[in-house]
Parts: C-alpha cells; sequence; structure tokens
C-alpha cells in the first residue's frame, strides 16, 4: 500500500491524509535488494568458507564478521518489511471513519494470495522444466536442503495456503503467512495501539521483549507479530512522530543525533554476527542477541521517517523503482537462483550472482506489470464490493428490524408500547 502521512491528534483514531511518505517505499525497495544479496549469499557460503584463508584473509569472514554484512542480512530486511507492514497497512484504518475490516481483508487475500499463486506457478514450471540434479550443489547447504528438487500438484496446493511453516519452491514465503496473520489481527493490534500510545516506550519495550521470549521458547507466533505492533503503534503515532522531527530540524545537536541514530540502528541489525566470536552460537546470550535487529529495523523506519537525509537518500529514482517492485522481486528471486545454482553448481556462485541480479531485476519489473499492478486493481474492486455488500447488508438488518419492533401485537397493540 501507499505510504502516507495523517494528520490527528493524539485523542482521534482518524484523521485525513495529508502527504506521502514516499521514503518509506525506498527503503522497503532496499531491503528487498538486501534479501536477494542474501539468498546468493548462502549459494556461495558453502564454497566461500571451504577456501583458505582466515580472518583478514578471509572473504567469507569480511562478509559474515564485519559491516558488510549489513549487505546481506536477509533475514534482518525481512523484520523492516514487518515494521513497515504494520505501519502502512495500519494507516488505512485511522485515516477513514468509514473503514470497512471486512473490505479491507477481502483485499489483503487477493493482494497477498494471487501474486503468491503466480510465483508457485512460476516456481514449480521451473522445477519441472529443468530437473535439479543434486550433485550439482553442496550436500546439506541451504540451496540444497531448503529447496525442491520434485515436487508434486499435492505439495504445490500445500504450499499455495500459506499456512505452512516451511516452503521449497519459494522459501521466502514463510513471511507471508505471518503478512496474512497480522492482516487477521489487525483490528486488534490496532485497537491495542490505540489503547497503549500514550505509553509507548513502555508498549514498545514489551514489544520487544516477547520477541526475546519467543525466540527462547521457539514460537514463532511471539517472535514476529510483536515487530508488526511495533509499526501499528507507529501508524497510530504518527503526526506526534512528524512532528517530533519537525521541531528538532535546525537545533543544535540534532544532525549529531540523527547520525547516531542511523548508525546506531545498521549496527544493532548485524550485531549478533560482529558478535559471534565473543557469544557462542545457540547460547542464551546469542539467542537474546540476535533479536536486536528489531530494534535495528525500528530505528531504520523511524530515520526514513525523520531524517532528512536518509529521506532524501530513500526517495531517488533508483530506491522509488525498487520500492515499486519490490514485492515482486521479492516473490520471484528464489525461483531464478535455485534454477542457476543447480543447473551451473554452486561451485560457479559467482556466475550464479551475475546472471541472478539482472534476471530479478528484470523478472520482476515484468511481474510487477503483469501480475502485481492487475491484482491491486482488483484487489481494490473486492475491497469495495465487499465493503458495500456488508453496508447493504447492515441496512437490509436494521429495516427488518425496524419492521419487527412496528409491528402490532396479537392484541392489536404495538409492540413498542
Amino acid at each position: 500500500m501507499t505510504t502516507q502521512t495523517i494528520a490527528r491528534t493524539e485523542s482521534q483514531a482518524t484523521a485525513p491524509v495529508t502527504s506521502r511518505l514516499t521514503s518509506l517505499d525506498g527503503l522497503r525497495g532496499l531491503a528487498s535488494l538486501v534479501v536477494v544479496l542474501h539468498h546468493l549469499y548462502l549459494v556461495a557460503t558453502p564454497v566461500l568458507s571451504r577456501q583458505g584463508g582466515s580472518g583478514f584473509t578471509s572473504p567469507y569472514w569480511w562478509l559474515s564478521n564485519t559491516p558488510l554484512k549489513l549487505l546481506t542480512a536477509g533475514s534482518e530486511a525481512v523484520l523492516v518489511f514487518f515494521v513497515l507492514s504494520g505501519l502502512v497497512v495500519a494507516l488505512p484504518a485511522l485515516n477513514r471513519s468509514s473503514f470497512s475490516w471486512a473490505g479491507f481483508f477481502a483485499g489483503r487475500v487477493v493482494r497477498l494470495y494471487l501474486p503468491v499463486w503466480v510465483s508457485l506457478a512460476i516456481g514449480t514450471g521451473l522445477v519441472w522444466l529443468l530437473p535439479r540434479d543434486g550433485s550439482m550443489v553442496t550436500q546439506g547447504a541451504w540451496i540444497d536442503t531448503s529447496n525442491a528438487t520434485s515436487t508434486t500438484w499435492q505439495t504445490l496446493l500445500s504450499q499455495a495456503t500459506l499456512a505452512r511453516a516451511s516452503y521449497d519452491i519459494n522459501n521466502v514465503l514463510w513471511s507471508l503467512r505471518w503478512e496474512l496473520a497480522f492482516s487477521v489481527l489487525l483490528p486488534l493490534l490496532v485497537a491495542l495501539a490505540i489503547l497503549v500510545r500514550k505509553y509507548w516506550a513502555i508498549a514498545v519495550g514489551c514489544a520487544i521483549a516477547m520477541t526475546i521470549g519467543g525466540a527462547l521458547l521457539d514460537v514463532d507466533a511471539l517472535r514476529y507479530l510483536p515487530v508488526f505492533f511495533i509499526g501499528t503503534l507507529m501508524a497510530v503515532r504518527l503526526e506526534s512522530i512528524m512532528s517530533w522531527a519537525r521541531q528538532r530540524q535546525g537545533k543544535h545537536g540534532a544532525r549529531a543525533a540523527d547520525v547516531a541514530m542511523v548508525v546506531g540502528s545498521l549496527l544493532l541489525i548485524v550485531i549478533g554476527w560482529l558478535l559471534r566470536p565473543l557469544v557462542p552460537s545457540g547460547t542464551v546470550g546469542a539467542i537474546v542477541l540476535a533479536q536486536s535487529p528489531v530494534v535495528g529495523a525500528t530505528g531504520l523506519v523511524l530515520s526514513a521517517i525523520t531524517v532528512p537525509t536518509v529521506r532524501r537518500a530513500l526517495d531517488m529514482a533508483a530506491f522509488q523503482w525498487l520500492g515499486r517492485i519490490s514485492f515482486s522481486l521479492y516473490l520471484i528471486h528464489i525461483p531464478i537462483i535455485a534454477t542457476l545454482s543447480f543447473v551451473l553448481g554452486d561451485g560457479n556462485w559467482a556466475i550464479v550472482a551475475l546472471l541472478t541480479i539482472p534476471l530479478s531485476l528484470l523478472s520482476a519489473w515484468a511481474f510487477h506489470w503483469a501480475v502485481e499492478r492487475p491484482v491491486h486493481g482488483l484487489a481494490r474492486k473486492t475491497s469495495k464490493a465487499v465493503a458495500a455488500k456488508v453496508v447493504r447488508l447492515r441496512r437490509s438488518g436494521a429495516r427488518r428490524s425496524n419492521v419487527e419492533t412496528n409491528r402490532p401485537s396479537s392484541l392489536g397493540l404495538g409492540s413498542n408500547r
């Protein structure tokens, strides 16, 4: 959905739209590109990790244990998506007094499922047309364990429900499962965000604590849904955030604070990777540290809203274009990466990467125009049709209720006397 600001007071739950926050579209586009690079990194990992050298002489060390990890922090970039969804999906519900939850959910289902089904059809077609030989890739690596070498109609239909925890035809679909769950829970999350808006710091702290609890208990609902809630809370407080940003402009120390927020957010995105030599994997400390990207993702979204330099950068044409095709890029790149990796072998990961990036961008552009844009139009029509149907049913029910109320009783007296 198009990201927009709203003019509202703390006591209001609805307000008119005033302008667009296009910088968030740019941030989404940048995050989608990072996800693509992340999966290419996973293809290269078994090869790079086997190559000689350690520390400064190892390419794998540079890509995994330094700030360069920001380029391939794909799992962390998905958290940025979740915060953005919580923000931009909640805005229409806050902006319109006549907002229809039934209409919203109907349109949301169309908008999520139809592109997903097309991406699954493309992925399945590539598996069937270009048979995948497991001997071409490293056994036990991501490309081997997380991507289908064969599939059936039953598997395709099962993954098309978005009810599974994992997806080997197009494994990014795990996140769409949580987007769907968030859509179902949106009325509750909006109401909760409005209720606690004055205590936002405590609410954000509780949400982060829940994600840590989810990681420790291995409960994905606790790990991911609070991230959406943080975005929803930002939507409820958006005018306050914008007002705070305006008041800071030109003030002494504001620029230094902006730099600190951006750098700190980026550091929190990859801090778990940077500290791996000090905090062993699998320990409680490592699990807790792995949730720091939730704070980092929140900070990046806040920076995209409030930091002028960041906003201008994300408003650049390249990032705006990436933002327009971001969902299509997210859906289409895995079938391309997996196909090229099995055909060429992950030993040729550099060639796979050189082919994947332009092919994914071109395919995403085509997917956006051929699939995503028409689906957006269909989703809007579906939403309006369902909302109008609900209004008609309510009016019909109200008329029947009035008739029943005014119908004479068997004694010849009006039932309302």
